[in-house]
């Protein structure tokens, strides 16, 4: 494997009003191109990791590495952050009184003012905000100031680009929009993306790299795929996919055995049947979602949850029997 772009050994940083805010020796390696998403909930330590990484903070012990070379934080460097990386966060630092057009060209140099209209209008052609070219930024929508914001740090060509929560603003037509448009630009222009997010969607759907955090300590990193069906560890899987967790007794009130403490199932794995018998599982609540539900079964105590994919077949107190077709023992 080819040396990676960014390398972190070691990286802990605290605050001193909260010792336990931060990160917490942190080993990661990010090759040219990659797409990294870093997941988890709020104080997992996901904004300070992607500034460490930027250099807006300086680690209290660890080393981090541009292309094997020490990346200078806040106290190296006069003006903080990395020449080859740019960072777009959801305070867009746009110029609310200017031109889209103006916005973006700001960022380049007046050497050569052709080639310099001709680069912001390709890269308002790319992101597809070309016929928004002449509106002022105060008369766009978030969603529009975003993909302007997005245009402004990518123009320069920088290496990295770094999101903080960048959908956090935007309702579910704008993410998918602009989720394609992360993916775009890190497929056809090479650019290697890391993302912090507390939405596992995001990960599981854009990135080829993923990254785990909880309380500072780097839980498990891998391809989305492999860590959803397979994660290392329970709060994986209750984060990324909604699992529930049995006990090995209540597993064996189910006719699952295990030879751990627990086991560990996603609502997808459990299969419905329709029955009367007195052996089903009572239907004690409905979760519309769209195109499926979820159902929360009950038996003996145990309380399971189902994914139905044929919404309105099922009612409340109605039975069912269930099949479970995989459980992970932790």
């Amino acid at each position: 494997m080819s040396q990676p772009i960014i390398s972190l050994q070691n990286i802990s940083k605290h605050y001193s009003e909260d010792s336990s805010a931060g990160v917490n020796s942190i080993n990661l390696s990010i090759q040219k191109g990659d797409f990294i998403a870093i997941v988890g909930e709020s104080g997992s330590g996901k904004s300070t990791l992607l500034k460490l990484i930027y250099g807006l903070l300086m680690p209290d012990s660890g080393e981090i590495e541009f292309k094997g070379k020490p990346l200078h934080g806040p106290i190296e460097k006069l003006i903080p952050g990395h020449d080859s990386m740019k960072m777009l966060n959801q305070n867009f630092n746009l110029n609310i009184y200017a031109r889209v057009y103006e916005n973006i060209e700001s960022m380049l140099s007046n050497e050569d003012l052709k080639s310099k209209k001709e680069k912001a209008q390709s890269m308002m052609n790319f992101l597809r905000i070309d016929h928004l070219a002449n509106k002022k930024i105060i008369e766009l929508s978030g969603g529009e100031q975003q993909r302007v914001a997005l245009a402004r740090a990518i123009i320069t060509e920088p290496e990295v680009l770094l999101l903080d929560e960048p959908f956090s603003q935007l309702d579910a037509l704008l993410k998918t929009q602009f989720r394609a448009d992360l993916k775009r630009l890190n497929e056809e222009l090479g650019i290697t993306v890391i993302l912090v997010s507390h939405d596992p969607v995001d990960g599981l759907t854009l990135s080829n790299q993923m990254i785990i955090l909880k309380d500072g300590i780097l839980m498990e990193s891998g391809k989305p795929d492999q860590i959803y069906l397979a994660p290392a560890y329970i709060y994986t899987g209750k984060l990324l996919g909604n699992a529930f967790v049995l006990s090995a007794d209540e597993g064996q009130k189910m006719g699952l055995k295990t030879k751990k403490e627990n086991l560990m199932i996603y609502p997808e794995w459990v299969q419905l049947k329709s029955s009367w018998s007195s052996k089903g599982y009572l239907i004690k609540d409905i979760f519309f979602k769209g195109f499926y539900e979820d159902l929360l079964l009950e038996r003996d105590n145990v309380q399971i949850i189902a994914m139905n994919p044929r919404p309105g077949i099922y009612a409340k107190g109605q039975k069912v029997q269930v099949v479970v077709d995989k459980y992970l023992e932790y």
